[in-house]
């Protein structure tokens, strides 16, 4: 039943032209879904733990723009057609730009890696637009009726896709070690990560992005979706490839890069991520160190 309502819901607003399409989308998020399921509580949460002197108008403020923007990038990446033909014509920026180029015009294989940060699909497609065949992984959704679709839909931008775990993360890494490319995505918790300082508190990171390119010879390049104002363009900028060296301080790298995008533009980061889960992370800590 929750996916027939979703599906209804997606079909519904696909068939509205692009700019009441990503209204809908964005109020119906924002006003109705983050209210009930506890993504505005766990948003205002989260901007707590990072920004205690932060009013709570101003955070309820910025967790309802939060769910707008997770409503419009929701949509946006179920038209993967619409999001290319977008992405066909907005520029892309930055020295990691002519990185990919040179590296696709010599076989060396590519790890492309971001946050849930404005639209993080959209610096892929806008590759993609350009020629370019960009691998990943997708983290599956618990409901596996709905899991079905969305998984189809991650194929249908670009290829090969793995599923998030030890045998997509494997599929992923021989496809870049052959040449290939790939996107990772970094900040969600997890608790075998490393904890960085991420926005002044600690958050167990992963290093997976920077494990791939050391093993592959990969260059690892940070790139971005920032949605503009209008709501429905984007400034999409690639970062200059991070030096290989030790992971934890390539990841420590990607970052900052991340948090400087975060700090211009707080409300296009996914704050209803659990990303640091504190109490978790204490309770870990104590364990350690034992009685």
């Amino acid at each position: 039943m929750t996916d027939r309502a979703l599906r209804a819901m997606i079909r519904l607003a696909l068939v509205l032209p692009l700019r009441a399409r990503l209204w809908l989308m964005g109020r119906l998020i924002s006003r109705i879904v983050a209210p009930l399921a506890g993504y505005r509580d766990r948003a205002m949460a989260n901007l707590a733990h990072v920004w205690p002197d932060l009013p709570e108008a101003e955070r309820r403020q910025l967790a309802d723009a939060v769910a707008d923007n997770a409503g419009r990038t929701m949509i946006e990446n179920y038209d993967v057609k619409g999001l290319l033909r977008r992405m066909t014509n907005t520029p892309v920026h930055g020295p990691g730009v002519d990185a990919a180029e040179q590296a696709r015009a010599e076989g060396r294989p590519v790890v492309f890696v971001t946050g849930h940060f404005g639209n993080f699909e959209a610096p892929r497609a806008a590759l993609v637009a350009r020629g370019f065949e960009i691998g990943g992984l997708y983290r599956p959704m618990s409901n596996a009726y709905f899991n079905a679709h969305y998984a189809a839909n991650m194929h249908a931008l670009s290829g090969p896709v793995f599923e998030q775990g030890r045998r997509g993360t494997l599929g992923l890494m021989r496809h870049i070690r052959e040449g290939g490319m790939g996107v990772l995505l970094f900040d969600i918790y997890d608790s075998s990560g490393t904890p960085l300082p991420f926005l002044g508190k600690p958050a167990p990171t992963v290093t997976s992005a920077a494990d791939i390119a050391l093993k592959t010879g990969a260059l690892l390049i940070p790139f971005f979706g920032t949605r503009q104002p209008d709501g429905q363009n984007f400034h999409i900028e690639f970062d200059e490839p991070v030096p290989h060296g030790d992971p934890v301080e390539m990841m420590r790298q990607v970052t900052q890069a991340l948090e400087r995008r975060i700090e211009a533009h707080p409300e296009q980061w996914f704050w209803i991520h659990r990303r640091w889960k504190p109490k978790r992370q204490r309770k870990r800590a104590a364990a350690k160190i034992g009685p």
